[in-house]
């Protein structure tokens, strides 16, 4: 059964803010920058996911790190209604929730960022894109290490830098802390469940 990420809202939250959608984290990014336009920054997308009994909760991270300065961070969680048990599957859907983030962030959305650390930029600014894969390329330590190579040509060829296992920190610490806990429809208000509020 192949699930469409297209069935899921695009609604995201972090500690303090609830229904963000991705014009207003788009804002926040950009406020978040404007506060410091001579730093160094890292805007990074990143999924992970648990399979839990009878479903399996994926998280995707959206972060603008500000180098040594903190960072500004929000995550949308996806649920899906079933176990899924395929290493490729799991890591191919953590792929495309990366990447259907990434795609919103054209080349205008972009340019806006990059505005910001521009005039600094003799000053040590800067601005990289990274979606950060969980996985590692370290067969002996990964068992999705054969599919590495297939997911680093996805995100590269939506225009962003791929960045995998140990140095992934936002797929595999960021997101992974909101994956563990199982999805309970009775205790989470407004969760995104294939396609529902």
């Amino acid at each position: 059964m192949k699930t469409s990420t297209a069935n899921h809202p695009l609604e995201f939250r972090n500690t303090t803010e609830r229904g963000l959608n991705l014009d207003t984290v788009h804002e926040r990014i950009l406020h978040f920058m404007r506060l410091d336009p001579a730093a160094i920054y890292k805007f990074i997308i990143g999924t992970d996911c648990q399979v839990h009994p009878g479903h399996t909760k994926f998280i995707t991270g959206v972060v603008i790190q500000r180098c040594g300065k903190g960072a500004w961070a929000c995550y949308r969680q996806v649920i899906v209604h079933r176990a899924m048990h395929s290493i490729k599957e799991k890591l191919s859907m953590e792929t495309a929730l990366s990447e259907e983030i990434a795609t919103y962030f054209d080349e205008a959305k972009r340019q806006d960022m990059e505005n910001i650390v521009l005039p600094h930029l003799y000053q040590g600014a800067s601005f990289d894109m990274y979606i950060h894969i969980d996985a590692g390329d370290d067969v002996t330590k990964n068992r999705t290490a054969k599919f590495v190579q297939e997911m680093v040509r996805r995100v590269a060829s939506v225009g962003m830098v791929p960045v995998i296992k140990p140095d992934c920190y936002v797929a595999s610490a960021y997101a992974n802390r909101f994956s563990k806990k199982p999805y309970l429809p009775l205790y989470e208000d407004r969760e995104a469940v294939d396609g529902s509020l």
